[in-house]
């Protein structure tokens, strides 16, 4: 079934005069473990008025990561370091190519509503996704960004067979968001079949790429498009 966010039942723009969001972009793969810390230590600045908010865009070296609701047996096949995690989800698989995008907004200041905060985060990657004439879909049940694929098999009642491009875990910690979302650019797509990602295992769903869905984009095109739709919905930001 379709799940609108059109309407969610929250806005996520600060007040008027709120310092913009900071932007920031590192190269390179970044060590997951690094950004754990990294991220821990800025929400708790946030919290305590100590730092502004923060986007932070980065590359990780190829790993899975279990989330707060992880199954044993969808680790498929360890081929890579695992590292558990505090956020919603399951297992997924970060990795060259994907770009991960770490959110730390003080919900405090804009709304204590964490479903609706994880429906804006869907509506930010809906948005970057029709600036490349991608339609990112959400469903009931399935957390993260879809798209259709009537080129593939469908399921076993006639069901369109559908892919995933984007995936969404949050965590919490005194109304202070991080964690965030992963979008699939030009990633190793063979490198999700050790693990059932996030619990999904029907035969008519997969995982997809912007580059596997014919876009020839690079990473920087793709940063343009989160930095342009993220303003729409959460307001303005400022380049580390």
């Amino acid at each position: 079934m379709t799940q609108t966010c059109e309407k969610p039942s929250a806005s996520f723009v600060p007040a008027a005069g709120a310092p913009a969001v900071e932007w920031r972009v590192s190269g390179g793969l970044t060590e997951y473990a690094f950004a754990v810390a990294e991220m821990e230590a800025r929400a708790s600045a946030i919290a305590e008025g100590a730092a502004r908010e923060l986007v932070w865009l980065v590359e990780h070296p190829p790993l899975y990561t279990s989330g707060t609701s992880a199954q044993p047996e969808d680790l498929l096949d360890a081929r890579f370091p695992i590292h558990a995690t505090g956020r919603g989800g399951q297992f997924t698989y970060h990795g060259p190519g994907q770009r991960v995008a770490y959110v730390m907004l003080d919900l405090n200041r804009r709304s204590r509503d964490v479903r609706a905060y994880v429906c804006a985060l869907e509506k930010w990657l809906i948005a970057a996704l029709e600036l490349f004439n991608i339609k990112g879909e959400i469903r009931d049940g399935r957390v993260g960004v879809w798209v259709r694929r009537p080129d593939k098999p469908p399921g076993p009642q006639g069901e369109i067979a559908e892919d995933k491009i984007a995936a969404i875990g949050v965590r919490m910690r005194r109304w202070v968001s991080f964690h965030g979302v992963a979008l699939n650019v030009e990633p190793d797509l063979t490198h999700f079949s050790g693990i059932v990602p996030c619990g999904i295992a029907e035969p008519h769903l997969g995982v997809t790429s912007l580059v596997d869905l014919g876009l020839p984009v690079t990473m920087h095109d793709v940063d343009v498009a989160l930095q342009r739709s993220f303003e729409e919905i959460f307001g303005p930001i400022a380049p580390a």
